[in-house]
C-alpha cells in the first residue's frame, strides 16, 4: 500500500486519503470537540484535497463557528451535520423509513450522510408496526430502492417486518426513543439483532451516520 497522508493538528491526526482508500472520507465527529477544533479539522481536510468536508453531531455553537469561517457552508440542524464544499451528484436510491416521528433526528442524519456520499434518498416517516397497514402501504416502494434503512425505537420491530417484504438489504438503526424498559435503545438493538427475518444489518444505537455509510456503499455498488 502506498504511504497514506496524515494531517497532524496536535489534538487530532486526520486521515487525508481515507476517501480514496475506502470511498468514504474522514468525517469529523464534533461531539466532545470545541467549535475551534472542529473548524480546524474541516479546514485541514479541505486543504488536504477533499472536495467536501463534513462534521456530525454539530451543536449550535459549532454550527455558528462553521458558518463564521465558511458562510456558504450547509448546516442541517435536524441532522446535526455541517458540510463545507461540493455535495456530489446523487446516484441510486435508498429508502429511509422511520417507525415514528420521534425517530426523525436519526433519520435526518441518515439522509444527510447519503447526500454527502453521493446517493439519492427517499424518506417516509411514521410507518411503525402499531399501524402495520402503514408499512404495507409502502411495500411497493421497497423494490425501487437499492437498499432500505429502517430507523426505529420502542420495541424496534419494524426492520423485521420490512425485511419480510423485500429482497433488498435492510439496514436497521435502533434509536434511544422509548419508555423506561427500552433502556435508551438497548431493547430495540437486541430485537433487531435477533430479527426473525434474514437480511437485516444492524448498526449501533442512534448511529444514523453508520447506517448512511453502509447503505451508500450498497447503493453505489448496485449502480456499478
Amino acid at each position: 500500500m502506498n504511504a497514506q497522508r496524515t494531517a497532524d493538528l496536535g489534538f487530532a491526526r486526520l486521515d487525508l486519503d481515507r476517501g480514496t482508500r475506502t470511498g468514504t472520507p474522514e468525517v469529523v465527529y464534533a461531539a466532545g470537540k470545541t467549535p475551534a477544533q472542529t473548524v480546524a479539522c474541516l479546514a485541514a481536510l479541505l486543504e488536504g484535497g477533499s472536495p467536501l468536508a463534513w462534521a456530525t453531531r454539530v451543536d449550535d455553537a459549532t454550527a455558528a463557528a462553521v458558518l463564521g469561517r465558511w458562510p456558504d457552508a450547509v448546516v442541517d440542524a435536524d441532522a446535526r451535520s455541517a458540510f463545507v464544499g461540493e455535495l456530489p451528484a446523487p446516484v441510486g436510491t435508498v429508502l429511509v423509513l422511520t417507525a415514528g416521528t420521534s425517530d426523525g433526528p436519526v433519520a435526518a442524519e441518515v439522509a444527510a450522510t447519503l447526500a454527502a456520499s453521493g446517493v439519492g434518498c427517499r424518506r417516509v416517516d411514521d410507518v411503525g408496526v402499531a399501524g402495520v397497514h402503514r408499512v404495507l402501504a409502502v411495500a411497493p416502494d421497497l423494490a425501487e430502492a437499492d437498499a432500505v434503512v429502517v430507523v426505529a425505537g420502542m420495541d424496534g420491530a419494524l426492520p423485521s417486518v420490512v425485511a419480510g417484504l423485500t429482497d433488498r438489504l435492510v439496514v436497521a438503526v435502533p434509536t434511544s426513543v422509548g419508555y423506561g424498559a427500552a433502556f435508551e435503545g438497548l431493547a430495540a438493538l437486541l430485537t433487531m439483532l435477533t430479527a426473525c427475518a434474514p437480511g437485516v444489518l444492524v448498526v449501533n444505537i442512534d448511529n444514523g451516520f453508520g447506517a448512511g455509510v453502509a447503505a451508500a456503499r450498497i447503493a453505489r455498488s448496485a449502480q456499478r
